[in-house]
């Protein structure tokens, strides 16, 4: 299996964020994140390219990756490290045009979403809703991290998504997650570099 760039993932939502997205991009980078995926899918397609390369540049200075959500060729277009798709039919299209060394993702919501992206080979799977999440009220049931020891069984690395804290991340990994996937937690915060900095230490000590 791939390498991941670390056991945190985090997501850029900035209708939730108290601060702008390139500011938590920052504090992503100082506080030990190592990788970031620009969502924020319903941003204009010249806006959505500008914010992805700044948020190339803040890579660059403050040492983690960025992937892009869903849009291939604007993945491609400002050289981002990967991409992160809806379903495992578009892993082969997306690795044909990003070749071998992008990091590609797939969201899953169930097992067979999980099966399906270790076919296509995908690099990793977010899982979600693990726990109930306020980005997404509603959304799910939660799966809980019974879901997460069934898909560990698949041989594609999981990270869970939805509802994780510091606090939670531990059972995560447990259960078999390679990581964690984090967005409203971080977005909402007042100190994001202080949650993501707790995530990364809890997913350091319980990956030991």
């Amino acid at each position: 299996m791939r390498p991941l760039p670390g056991p945190l993932l985090v997501i850029t939502d900035r209708h939730q964020a108290r601060h702008s997205v390139a500011t938590i991009a920052a504090a992503v980078g100082r506080s030990g994140g190592r990788w970031l995926l620009l969502r924020d899918k319903d941003l204009a397609r010249e806006e959505r390219r500008d914010l992805a390369i700044r948020l190339m540049k803040i890579a660059a200075e403050c040492g983690f990756v960025l992937s892009v959500s869903t849009d291939v060729d604007l993945a491609a277009e400002v050289g981002a490290a990967g991409i992160h798709l809806q379903a495992a039919a578009a892993v082969a299209p997306a690795r044909a045009r990003l070749g071998s060394a992008a990091i590609i993702g797939v969201s899953a919501h169930g097992l067979d979403d999980v099966v399906a992206a270790a076919v296509a080979q995908a690099d990793y799977v977010t899982l979600s809703p693990i726990f109930p999440t306020d980005s997404k009220p509603g959304y799910g049931p939660a799966l809980g991290t019974a879901a997460l020891r069934a898909a560990a069984e698949c041989d594609v690395p999981v990270l869970a998504l939805g509802g994780v804290t510091a606090d939670t991340a531990a059972a995560c990994l447990a259960a078999g997650a390679r990581g964690v996937a984090v967005m409203g937690e971080i977005m909402r915060a007042d100190d994001p570099a202080a949650i993501v900095g707790d995530l990364v230490r809890a997913c350091e000590v319980a990956g030991r």
